[in-house]
């Protein structure tokens, strides 16, 4: 193993390629009228159906059976496969183009943590230059360069990080860039100097420089919130 790839490995965690491909998807395309779809977004290098919490609430949102809903994950370099299953999802006359009426029943909620949060953002500024609304955004200690400005296609936003970290710290504070048409539900912070999160099964050079970084990931409290923000978003969309 080089030299890069043992730093990367040491970040990251681990050395999966990017092999998710369009057909792992399970959502049938395209979507019924009202139909809500869900995407979430790994952290670092982490393969689309790597068994995280993040995977798990996917999963726990398909398994509700609601016929209006459904949940992918993806790995955080994959938007081109995220844009081509949402316009597959909404383009109800098939024609390869999402036209007015189409984009306006756009019913789309974004969650990502750490890469995979700032690929949330991404994604959301790549849909407002197509006219697509999003419902929600939900960030989860979320790492990268301008994931700090929600774009005003978006409805609905929260942030959950930790500020624990020596290197790895989360955005501490998202804010509109148009506070007429996005609405931040909050900037959560989880304070983990005091409180214990069993990261025994992590591998070490996932805990050398991340051990905040990994409690939040790990914390069962997060994850709740979570997926309370992204059912009441459900319920209310």
């Amino acid at each position: 193993m080089s030299l890069l790839s043992f730093l990367s490995v040491m970040y990251t965690g681990c050395i999966f390629s990017y092999g998710q491909r369009y057909h792992h998807f399970t959502t049938p395309t395209p979507l019924r009228g009202k139909s809500l779809l869900i995407l979430g977004f790994m952290g670092g290098r982490d393969a689309w159906n790597i068994d995280n919490n993040l995977r798990k609430l996917a999963l726990k949102l398909r398994s509700m059976n609601n016929p209006l809903v459904y949940a992918e994950t993806l790995e955080n370099k994959k938007r081109a496969l995220a844009i081509e299953l949402i316009r597959n999802a909404f383009d109800r006359n098939q024609d390869g183009q999402l036209d007015e009426q189409e984009r306006a029943s756009v019913r789309l909620i974004l969650y990502g943590q750490s890469f995979g949060g700032a690929a949330v953002i991404k994604l959301a500024r790549q849909l407002k230059k197509m006219n697509v609304p999003v419902l929600l955004t939900v960030q989860i200690d979320s790492v990268g360069r301008g994931d700090k400005v929600i774009p005003p296609n978006v409805a609905r936003a929260a942030n959950l990080f930790q500020r624990n970290g020596r290197l790895i710290r989360g955005e501490p504070q998202i804010v509109p860039e148009d506070p007429v048409k996005t609405t931040i539900i909050g900037n959560f912070e989880f304070d983990y100097t005091h409180k214990k999160i069993d990261i025994s099964q992590v591998p070490w050079h996932r805990r050398v420089f991340r051990v905040a970084h990994n409690q939040i990931e790990h914390d069962p409290e997060v994850w709740a919130k979570v997926e309370e923000l992204i059912l009441d978003a459900i319920n209310n969309s």
